[in-house]
């Protein structure tokens, strides 16, 4: 395992970093307290073409709400390379294994092309969630409808692969 790099800090003109926060799609209609908090442990982020954002079995202590660009989702399948599992864009939210023990990367995460993002340090935000638990029900509620729509999208997409005869089905 490889330690968790720091992310880059912007320095474009831009959005201020409280606004570019209240603005992303994932945080809309929090409130002003909540969203000072998210803040503070917020930072700017941006990655190259190809860059890793993350590499599976690293440690979690982190997420992303992407910007601009476009990311890769993909798993490692041993000796056969790795597997696109999605594609991720402006609006999308990027990892959650930070909130689940043992807090180690399940995916790869790859720049596929020039990424704009913010950064939460997922550490600090565990820990007010413990401790401000109407703030933690809100960001939980949040993450867990985006973990339901990947795994609703992951099923549809492995019963396209049964119907069109690429993976095999079990029958009675």
């Amino acid at each position: 395992m490889s330690e968790s790099p720091e992310p880059p800090v912007s320095s474009a003109e831009g959005p201020t970093l409280a606004e570019a926060v209240a603005a992303h799609p994932f945080l809309q209609d929090m409130s002003a307290s909540d969203l000072e908090l998210l803040t503070q442990c917020a930072t700017f982020a941006n990655f190259r073409e190809g860059e890793w954002i993350f590499r599976e079995d690293d440690p979690a202590n982190r997420f992303y709400l992407i910007q601009t660009g476009q990311v890769a989702l993909q798993s490692n399948i041993r000796d056969r390379g790795r597997l696109l599992i999605e594609m991720l864009g402006p609006g999308d939210v990027l990892g959650w294994s930070w909130l689940f023990p043992p807090n180690y990367w399940r995916f790869d995460a790859r720049a596929t092309t020039p990424v704009d993002a913010l950064f939460f340090h997922g550490t600090r935000l565990r820990a007010e969630c413990e401790s401000n638990h109407v703030f933690g029900f809100q960001l939980m509620k949040r993450m867990n409808k985006v973990i339901v729509e990947r795994l609703q999208s992951e099923r549809k997409r492995l019963v396209q692969l049964a119907e069109s005869g690429q993976i095999e089905v079990e029958t009675d």
